[in-house]
This record gives structure tokens, C-alpha cells and sequence, in this order.
């Protein structure tokens, strides 16, 4: 009898396969994404004659600022995006992070409300490295959600349908 592929070892996807979209367009080719995070905060509560543990009770979420590092080019939408902000013409915008699997297709991705731009660093230059020139981004935003793709759901539908079968 065949293993139902439930239990079967799944490999996970690799980290450097991703995209960055802002409001259903891909702006540019990033090559670091951090700040996919969530937290819990939570309230310490001492309860009177109870001394062997504190109550933690969770007060919301908290999420870090998204941070994106590319190698900078003649594109100027970030700038421009960021610098909009110094004027006062902050722009707030929704976008995705895109997790790509070895076929080259979307499996899952953190969809970001409001971001905005927080924070932009320039290269470091230095005449003695060959190193590429990068850019950084921070994007402040007010909250994310994880989702799974269809192309991911409809293939453990149907890996779980063929051990089914099987």
C-alpha cells in the first residue's frame, strides 16, 4: 500500500526565487526581501495568590517595516515614490511578495495594505570593490496576510486525491 502524500517529505521552496509587486506591477528585480514578520504583543497579569506562573494575554499584532534591497539602475519609481513623502504627497499602496516555486510558478505570497515609504538608502561606494551598487527601501504599512495560490492548492488537491486513489 502506498504512503497518502499527507505524510510524504515536502522540500521546502527555496528563498531567492521572488518577486515584489506594487499595486499588480512588477517595478523591479529585487534581491532581498526582509520584515515578513508578525507578533504577538501580550500584557504580563500576576492573578493574587497564584505564584508559580504570570498570565500573558495578548493586546494585537505588531509588524515590522518591510525592508527591499535591489541593485539600483536608471528606474526611478522608488525614488520618486519615496520622495513624494518629502513633499507631502504620501502615496500609500498595496503590494505582494511572491514566493516562486521550481516550475517558475506563484505558490504563495504576503500581500502588504497602505505601505508606504519610510526610509531610502543609497550604495555604498567604494573604489576598491566590484560589488554591485545597492539600494534600499523601507515601507512602513498596516498590516499583511499570508496567502496560498491556487497553483499551490490545486497541486496538493491533487496529490492528495492520487493517494486517495492509490
Amino acid at each position: 500500500m502506498k504512503m497518502p502524500d499527507l505524510f510524504k517529505r515536502r522540500d521546502p521552496y527555496l528563498s531567492y526565487r521572488f518577486q515584489v509587486e506594487f499595486v499588480g506591477v512588477i517595478r523591479a528585480g529585487f534581491s532581498e526581501v526582509s520584515g515578513l514578520e508578525l507578533e504577538i504583543e501580550t500584557e504580563e497579569y500576576r492573578e493574587g495568590g497564584v505564584n508559580d506562573f504570570i498570565h500573558k494575554l495578548p493586546k494585537g499584532a505588531k509588524y515590522p517595516n518591510i525592508v527591499l534591497k535591489k541593485g539600483i539602475t536608471d528606474t526611478s519609481f522608488l525614488w520618486e515614490w519615496n520622495y513624494a513623502a518629502v513633499y507631502g504627497k504620501m502615496v500609500p499602496m498595496p503590494g505582494r511578495i511572491i514566493l516562486i516555486n521550481a516550475k517558475g510558478q506563484e505558490t504563495m505570497y504576503w500581500a502588504f495594505m497602505d505601505g508606504y515609504p519610510v526610509k531610502w538608502s543609497g550604495p555604498e561606494l567604494k573604489a576598491d570593490s566590484n560589488n554591485v551598487a545597492l539600494e534600499t527601501l523601507e515601507i512602513a504599512h498596516s498590516g499583511m496576510i499570508r496567502f496560498f495560490t491556487l497553483t499551490y492548492i490545486a497541486d496538493s488537491a491533487l496529490s492528495m486525491a492520487k493517494s486517495l486513489i492509490m
